[in-house]
């Protein structure tokens, strides 16, 4: 890792001045079983500020730094995030019709940075997030995207199910795109206000998730290979909803 990206932290009283500066923590990695009043202090801002913390054994940590780490290392996000609950209604008060993107489980970090960069061409509003089991945001997801991460609005969620109801009781249908349908990508109505769904590569979307939608849809798969690399679906799917806005 290239320290002159200063996209990285390290050190107990460092996190506790950066998070009090107000800097943005995309991913706190915590020693486990560390306990000492130091820390005390720093868990008590992480659970308040509800950052995005795992507890890992001690050489995933020494791994990313050798110098004093005091058994935590955070990265520090380059952007800022929104939340779904304020960006939906500013949407609607503009007389626009929202087109979002959720993305469950998608941890990859350039496959992230393509869809964000797909999403700001086209015109979406939004990529709603998981706090944990997400893609880093960090230098190189910023530059997959070309610089797109910077432009899109990001929003982060503690709880996808909650999010994806405040979504639905919104006005705005959920359609998810996986392999468990018969209902072709083409033949769906993208017109109203729409919340598109997107999956891991390895489990694709959650069963709870795909209860959640209004629709299920899927990308005609002609060749021998039964799946699409998930940016390269995500491309897919969100202009089939401009072709048909532009209709």
């Amino acid at each position: 890792m290239n320290s002159t990206e200063k996209n990285y932290i390290f050190g107990i009283h460092a996190i506790i001045e950066a998070i009090q500066a107000g800097k943005t923590i995309d991913k706190l990695f915590i020693q486990k079983g560390l306990h000492n009043d130091s820390f005390a202090e720093l868990w008590k801002l992480v659970r308040l500020r509800r950052i995005n913390y795992k507890h890992v054994p001690i050489e995933k940590i020494n791994r990313l730094t050798r110098k004093n780490h005091q058994g935590v290392f955070a990265f520090i996000s380059p952007i800022e995030f929104h939340k779904i609950e304020d960006l939906i209604p500013q949407i609607f008060e503009r007389g626009e019709t929202p087109l979002i993107l959720v993305l469950d489980r998608v941890t990859d970090v350039r496959n992230f940075g393509a869809i964000a960069r797909t999403a700001e061409c086209a015109g979406a509003h939004t990529i709603l997030i998981p706090e944990q089991n997400s893609a880093a945001i960090n230098a190189d997801a910023v530059k997959t995207s070309s610089g797109a991460l910077h432009k899109i609005p990001i929003c982060r969620t503690w709880n996808m199910k909650l999010s994806l109801q405040f979504i639905k009781d919104s006005g705005i249908q959920i359609i998810s795109c996986t392999e468990k349908t018969h209902n072709d990508v083409y033949d769906a109505d993208f017109s109203s206000p729409t919340a598109i769904i997107l999956g891991s590569e390895e489990d694709g979307i959650s069963s709870e998730f795909l209860k959640m939608s209004n629709k299920k849809v899927k990308i005609p798969i002609n060749g021998k290979i039964s799946s699409l690399n998930v940016s390269v679906a995500a491309g897919i799917i969100i202009y089939e909803a401009v072709r048909q806005r532009s209709l």
